[in-house]
């Protein structure tokens, strides 16, 4: 399950009983940083913390900030600097040196524009979106906080903000989900500045695993653990069953001309062809052929079964495009010496994510430069 869905379970879950809360919420850093903009944390009256605004260095001081802001039940900008070794509020580091911005959003669940309302808007969607966090640094202003989501169709859940101030977040919103980067942005009017986090949520990956065998059971719990949604397709009911998968995965059975039927197939749909049955495989695969949408096309077994494939396919009058051969991952993998199901998993879902991300999936050593793109988190100077 994804951080934001465990945060929305808990605040469903916290409002059942009656339980306040609120939301914690890291909206800008300088520097470096364990976590970046956008990672969050829910904290109930009790103390209880669902999600993470560090790797531990800032949570036991957020959550004293966090209930003192819930007494209060102000919304509250909290900055972090971890670049002070001598700072006992941040305790054990991890040797980041940066400056950490934290908003803390008291959560009054008669407002259906809450912020974790408006995060649940967001998490139900399977569409890019765009959420908007309004702050101030100048910590004696009013913080607005959560004020505004939006998709690429401009359909707006959120605030009643000033007119100005709205246009001014569609805007940078629409250009957020068009470039599927998030940003940073100070807004200036002649009462005021306004800074705003306007963070991109893509939905979750989709990963379709065409095989259910037991190599393709670890590989199900390994993409669940990290929030992907998984369908599982075979043509065995022995073997494409519900139970022998995790609760969260859709398994079909069906034949391998049918496999698409059932599945709706967007941008960030990945699929691995699992199934140990060269023909099943290969049908599947003609399926996928000229698809627009998918990214990733992932095929087990050795270079010989792949380039097999590629002769039949061309004795059948079959034309493999360019661009579907640089979707096409055949032998399936990142090169790391996998051997068990556990760690040929690993491998996939390496290379999937790196593909989606379009990085080069080499060791962070070899990099001279930031992990991060330090250029996203500078500030972009808009007058309203």
């Amino acid at each position: 399950m994804r951080e934001l869905d465990m945060i929305i379970s808990k605040y469903q879950e916290l409002r059942l009983q009656e339980i306040r809360c609120i939301l914690a919420t890291v909206v800008h850093v300088e520097g470096s940083s364990y976590r970046r903009a956008g990672a969050r944390m829910l904290v109930d009256e009790y103390g209880n913390i669902t999600g993470a605004i560090s790797g531990g260095c800032l949570e036991g001081d957020a959550l004293r900030k966090a209930l003192f802001a819930l007494d209060l039940q102000e919304n509250k900008l909290v900055t972090y600097d971890t670049s002070d070794e001598d700072d006992a509020v941040i305790g054990a580091q991890l040797g980041c040196n940066g400056i950490i911005q934290v908003l803390f959003e008291p959560i009054n669940y008669t407002d259906r524009h809450n912020p974790c309302e408006l995060l649940r808007t967001v998490a139900e969607q399977e569409v890019p979106m765009a959420v908007s966090v309004v702050f101030n640094l100048d910590k004696s202003q009013q913080q607005l906080g959560t004020s505004l989501v939006t998709d690429e169709n401009q359909a707006v859940s959120g605030q009643q903000l000033p007119d100005d101030l709205q246009q001014a977040l569609l805007v940078k919103s629409r250009e957020v989900i068009n470039e599927n980067a998030s940003c940073f942005a100070e807004l200036t009017t002649e009462e005021k500045t306004d800074f705003v986090f306007i963070q991109i949520h893509q939905p979750p990956v989709k990963l379709v695993l065409v095989g259910a065998g037991n190599d393709a059971q670890i590989l199900a719990q390994q993409a669940d653990l990290l929030g992907w949604k998984v369908t599982v397709t075979d043509g065995r009911p022995t073997h494409a069953n519900k139970k022998r998968f995790v609760g969260s995965c859709q398994v079909i059975v069906t034949k391998p001309e049918e496999t698409l039927k059932n599945i709706n197939i967007d941008q960030r749909t990945c699929f691995v062809l699992m199934s140990h049955n060269y023909n099943y495989d290969l049908a599947v695969l003609k399926l996928l052929l000229g698809n627009a949408e998918t990214p990733y096309i992932g095929i087990l077994g050795p270079l010989k079964k792949y380039e097999r494939m590629l002769n039949e396919l061309a004795d059948e009058g079959i034309e493999v495009s360019k661009r579907d051969l640089s979707k096409i991952h055949a032998p399936v993998g990142l090169e790391i010496g996998a051997e068990t199901p556990a760690e040929i998993g690993l491998a996939i879902l390496a290379e999937i994510q790196s593909v989606l991300t379009n990085k080069g999936a080499r060791p962070l050593k070899q990099k001279t430069e930031p992990i991060h793109d330090t250029k996203q988190n500078q500030f972009q100077k808009i007058t309203l």
